[in-house]
């Protein structure tokens, strides 16, 4: 339906994928412009572009779909960084250093945090439980995501979250326990 221009079934199709780009976007923009840039615009951003050439879209399956909103998302980003930073951004090794990074939190969200990496086929699948781990994480309370979007997303030692938590190490420690055990169970839901 989206391919055939029904009203509606564009946004809705995107909408899918939207806990994922924006979990992206928090871990790219947290390390680059934590002030300037707002997550939501990034990705409104995204599927406005996307929305707009989607008839130019020629895939056939949700990891394709996923790879190109996030060709889309990279280009829009490396565009805010190039506005924000000016010249420093247009440094070829800032850009390649950008590029690096958004394909390590892809990659880390892709495979998610249990699965090890494993044959092509299992990383096509691991592609798309990238998708539902941002979804599961979008249901987990607001300091469960926080810690673990920090300890594997932003890849920090237990101290380094405590720290940018202002808790204690063995606080953030007990919240992490917790909040892997919520977020197995909800990924054990959604399959």
């Amino acid at each position: 339906m989206a391919r055939q221009n029904v009203p509606g079934a564009r946004g809705d199709l995107l909408e899918n994928y939207r806990n994922y780009l924006e979990l992206l976007a928090r871990v790219e923009i947290g390390r680059l412009l934590q002030t300037k840039l707002d997550t939501a615009d990034v990705v409104q951003e995204t599927f406005l572009e996307a929305h707009r050439h989607f008839d130019g879209f020629r895939g056939n399956t949700e990891s394709e779909l996923v790879a190109w909103l996030r060709s889309i998302f990279s280009a829009k980003l490396s565009n805010l960084v190039r506005h924000y930073l000016g010249t420093q951004a247009r440094d070829i090794r800032r850009e390649n250093a950008l590029e690096f990074n958004l394909d390590h939190s892809s990659r880390m969200l892709d495979r998610g945090l249990f699965t090890p990496e494993g044959t092509p086929s299992q990383q096509v699948v691991q592609r798309e439980q990238g998708v539902l781990l941002a979804e599961a994480l979008a249901k987990l309370p607001d300091n469960y995501r926080e810690v673990i979007v920090l300890r594997h997303l932003e890849e920090l030692t237990f101290p380094e979250v405590a720290q940018r938590l202002e808790r204690t190490e063995n606080s953030v420690q007990k919240i992490w326990v917790r909040a892997l055990a919520k977020l197995r169970q909800l990924m054990g839901a959604s399959e």
